[in-house]
């Protein structure tokens, strides 16, 4: 009978089986017979949907699942696929309860009557059931159930599937945005997840916590530990949450303690001790003390660097960075860059960190320096950052590393990408302005580019070249000498116009070394054809020129001015409206001391107002007349030296990055350099010491503070004499009827040695009897020998 029951029962189960290949085939001979993109009437969806077979069933819900991914029209099916959440199907249960959570806003009065049906299935026997109703329900978003969700959640947390409280915790966000009044319970329900000892659960009550009170920071005292020790075998969304709560939770709860430190100097053979006692203890670099709670959550930190997530390794080098020492963020740094091998978009936002990272300390990036060359894959925008850390570890590195960063910029100012040689022309000048020594090696290379045919390769290395002489006027005459010869072959209006403005600054030297007149007289030759820029230039240069001529001839006209005492101008109204008029009219008289002089500067001077006079420019003109009211009294040049020859600070260029310093590195808000994205939210600053909350309350419930010391192991016996000799327990007393161990130890070797005690007293005993029967039988003996001797001596005779 077995045999026969079995053999029925394999020809069953081969025919289901036939069955479900019959009908996968007719469907898969349907989809190729029927273009994809062609849906079935109404009519006969409805049809399968109100079926009594559960394949048929299936199919129809499968077509309406499609049809509303493909944006199709499908609330007409809402009556017919709801009343389907009854199904004991599970793949029948999974289509309806995603048709309801897409629909459910827009139909709330029918969502409401499977309420019931859903109700029900939170206790079913599959956990996975469970867990899909809580889901379901939490996300119907219609608000009349809000006290629903929260009896749902509440039996969710208690449940003994961790399934089923991961998703109870995922509902708490959706609950408390359906309801905000059931705060109260929320707080409850997170408080207990908190607690939970399965890490897949904490990480989405995290998350919760993140959401509905992040404020709260009472909640997580104790749970702090045991959050640190989950950390690493939480899921990756779990971890991210749990480092940003921790990371917010240290600044709060944990003050920043410094302590000078004395440097570790070589002491020499001949030094004495007192010597070195003496030194003040506050000449010392400053550190970092750490408390052990929060150098516990940095030393769980750090297994996350072998991530494979890429933004878990950025949260955790925030958390060293705005936590931890400079030794902590070292080990960061490695991870950080071998981000920059990943795809594109990941190395996209992983160098914007890097560089918000080397910005704070750029000497832990020297010894990847070569890990920063711009390949010939890179976008332009990954380029200009690659030199961006070039230049910011350029100071620190080695000679040789120095010249090879020299050397790619140099290539790419060969580049036939505009953007690429401006930032490579910029990134030199950055250079040279960060490390002085290595200046006259990038202004070399800079000056060779003057003679290049791509006029904005001249005009980036010209205003990389003039901060680069502001910065020490006195030891560049000679540069700006070649670059004013370079004015015959540079066609750029933007390089012409530096070229003359830095001739221009060097106008007062002595006559046998100043250019200047020379130069202005060749350039108002071909005045008419310059651009704008260099016109405006050009009259700069023809006032500064004539400025330093009135200074040479007349040296002593403040001192003679200066002991008249100041009269205040009196202005005639007739005269001010002819000298307006005079201004107006197309020939305008120009002062007599200017065209009486036969010397060819004021020859010049006066040339160029008649140019600036009829040229086209509105702000030319304006210019020449502010030059020509400065420097219309030649005796009188005071108020002209202060707006023309007033000395120029030295232009200091900042890094590029540098407006995006102290945004947090892991946000948008750094990679897009704006602030105003919702929901970046700064670190608070380090609690002031004296403010922070007890360490006490970190204690986790059911046992004291958690000691982190590398030997925490001790002898049982040893930690009880302890507690009795300090009288926190009472001494025990032995008795016949209660014994401890030790007791029975103490009594079986008080009868070894006793049995050993009389095992030696029997020995010896039995020793001296021994000797006393060997003493005897010797006596015999000789007694014996004695005796057969006088017998012998009786015979004889």
């Amino acid at each position: 009978m077995e045999s026969i029951s079995r053999v029925s029962g394999m020809l069953d189960s081969a025919r289901d089986l036939t069955v479900d290949a019959a009908s996968s085939a007719s469907l898969a001979r349907t989809i190729n017979s029927r273009p994809s993109n062609r849906d079935l009437p109404f009519a006969q969806v409805k049809k399968l949907i109100d079926s009594r077979n559960d394949r048929e069933i299936l199919e129809g819900l499968r077509k309406v699942i499609s049809m509303m991914y493909r944006s199709k029209p499908c609330l007409a099916y809402f009556s017919a696929v709801v009343k389907n959440v009854a199904s004991s199907n599970v793949e029948i249960k999974k289509l309806v309860y995603i048709y309801l959570l897409h629909y459910a806003e827009s139909e709330p009065d029918l969502a409401l009557l499977s309420i019931n049906t859903i109700q029900k299935s939170l206790t079913d026997q599959n956990p996975q059931i469970r867990a899909m109703a809580l889901r379901v329900m939490s996300g119907m978003r219609v608000p009349v159930i809000s006290q629903i969700v929260s009896l749902a959640i509440k039996r969710g947390i208690a449940d003994m599937s961790p399934n089923v409280r991961k998703a109870a915790a995922l509902a708490i966000p959706k609950c408390y945005r359906l309801d905000s009044n059931t705060m109260p319970q929320l707080l409850d329900y997170i408080s207990t997840l908190l607690g939970d000892k399965q890490y897949f659960v904490v990480g989405p009550a995290v998350t919760a916590f993140l959401e509905v009170c992040p404020d709260r920071v009472d909640l997580i005292h104790k749970h702090y530990r045991a959050l640190v020790r989950k950390l690493v075998d939480m899921d990756e969304w779990g971890q991210l949450a749990t480092l940003r709560l921790l990371t917010f939770y240290s600044r709060k709860c944990f003050p920043k303690r410094m302590k000078r430190r004395k440097k570790n100097k070589v002491k020499g053979f001949y030094d004495d001790d007192e010597s070195s006692e003496g030194e003040d203890e506050g000449s010392g670099e400053e550190v970092q003390i750490l408390d052990p709670d929060l150098e516990v959550f940095l030393k769980a930190c750090k297994p996350l660097l072998s991530s494979r997530n890429s933004a878990v390794i950025v949260a955790t080098a925030k958390c060293l960075l705005h936590l931890g020492t400079p030794e902590d963020l070292d080990a960061a740094i490695g991870p950080l860059v071998a981000l920059l091998r990943s795809t594109e978009d990941v190395q996209h936002v992983a160098i914007h960190n890097i560089v918000a990272v080397c910005l704070i300390r750029p000497e832990s990036f020297v010894r990847y320096a070569t890990h920063f060359l711009v390949r010939a894959t890179d976008t332009p925008a990954m380029s200009r950052l690659k030199f961006e850390l070039l230049t910011l570890v350029f100071p620190h590195c080695e000679p040789e590393i120095r010249e090879l960063i020299l050397s790619e910029l140099e290539h790419f100012t060969r580049s036939a990408n505009v953007i690429l040689v401006r930032e490579s022309v910029r990134a030199i000048g950055r250079c040279a302005q960060n490390d002085p020594t290595t200046s006259m090696r990038c202004l070399r290379l800079l000056l060779q580019q003057i003679s290049s045919q791509d006029g904005n390769l001249v005009a980036e290395s010209l205003t990389v070249i003039r901060h680069l002489i502001q910065q020490d006027p006195q030891a560049h005459v000679n540069t700006v000498i070649r670059l004013a010869k370079n004015l015959d072959t540079t066609t750029n209006p933007q390089a012409r116009a530096t070229i003359i403005w830095l001739v221009g600054e060097f106008a007062g030297l002595p006559e046998d070394e100043n250019v200047a007149p020379d130069v202005l007289r060749i350039l108002a030759k071909g005045f008419a054809d310059e651009a704008e820029a260099a016109k405006l230039q050009i009259v700069l240069l023809a006032a500064k020129v004539y400025l330093h001529y009135l200074i040479r001839t007349t040296p002593n006209q403040d001192t003679n001015r200066s002991d008249q005492p100041l009269e205040s101008p009196t202005i005639n109204k007739q005269s001010l409206d002819s000298h307006i008029d005079g201004d107006r009219q197309e020939h305008t008289q120009i002062p007599l001391s200017e065209v009486q002089d036969d010397h060819p500067i004021p020859l010049l001077w006066t040339y160029i107002l008649h140019l600036t006079r009829y040229d086209t420019s509105y702000d030319l003109r304006d210019q020449a007349r502010l030059y020509r009211g400065l420097l219309y009294d030649p005796s009188s040049t005071k108020l002209a030296s202060l707006v023309l020859l007033a000395p120029k600070p030295v232009p200091h260029a900042p890094s590029p990055s540098e407006s995006r310093r102290g945004l947090l590195i892991g946000s948008s808000s750094l990679v897009v350099g704006n602030t105003n994205i919702s929901g970046y939210e700064d670190l608070p600053d380090w609690v002031q010491e004296g403010d922070e909350p007890d360490s006490k309350l970190r204690d986790e419930v059911g046992g004291g503070k958690t000691e982190y010391k590398s030997e925490r192991d001790a002898p049982a016996a040893k930690e009880l004499d302890e507690a009795v000799a300090a009288g926190r327990i009472p001494k025990i007393t032995t008795t016949a009827k209660d014994k401890n161990l030790d007791d029975w130890l103490n009594e079986s070797e008080e009868s070894s040695t006793e049995e050993e005690s009389v095992s030696e007293d029997e020995s010896g005993e039995e020793e001296d009897e021994g000797s006393e029967a060997s003493e005897e039988s010797e006596d015999e003996e000789s007694e014996s020998e004695s005796e057969g001797e006088g017998e012998k001596q009786r015979l004889m005779r």
